[in-house]
């Protein structure tokens, strides 16, 4: 058996404001919209993956999600620009990621993240 994707799923109260959400700040693509479930998609494939934890590293909380993109400080950018309250600072981290939180209009802690060097 072999595990193909792994996918979060957010309940939301206001589907098309977190829609909205993800498409802006990210730039993600909605690849799929039934009315009741919509499912948005980056542009290349990632590999599977889940994350187990008990805190979100360097005293924060464990984030609902953790995004990694290619360029954090870019997100980082947009989010400021597009109003939204940051709830971790940008940070370089010492296991050399380079991350920041926001929340999404759901409520989800998105931990925003890139490798760094």
């Amino acid at each position: 058996m072999i595990v193909k994707r792994i996918v979060a799923n957010i309940a939301s109260p206001n589907p098309e404001q977190t829609i909205a959400f993800y498409r802006d700040l990210l730039g993600l693509d909605l690849v799929m919209d039934l009315g009741w479930i919509a499912t948005l998609a980056g542009p290349a494939p990632n590999a599977t993956q889940i994350n187990i934890a008990s805190e979100g590293g360097s005293g924060a909380a464990v984030p609902d999600l953790s995004i990694e993109v290619d360029d954090v400080d870019a997100i980082y950018a947009r989010a400021t620009a597009m109003g939204l309250k940051v709830y971790y600072p940008l940070t370089d981290e010492p296991w050399g990621i380079r991350r920041f939180f926001v929340t999404d209009p759901a409520g989800k802690l998105i931990n925003i993240s890139a490798h760094m060097g």
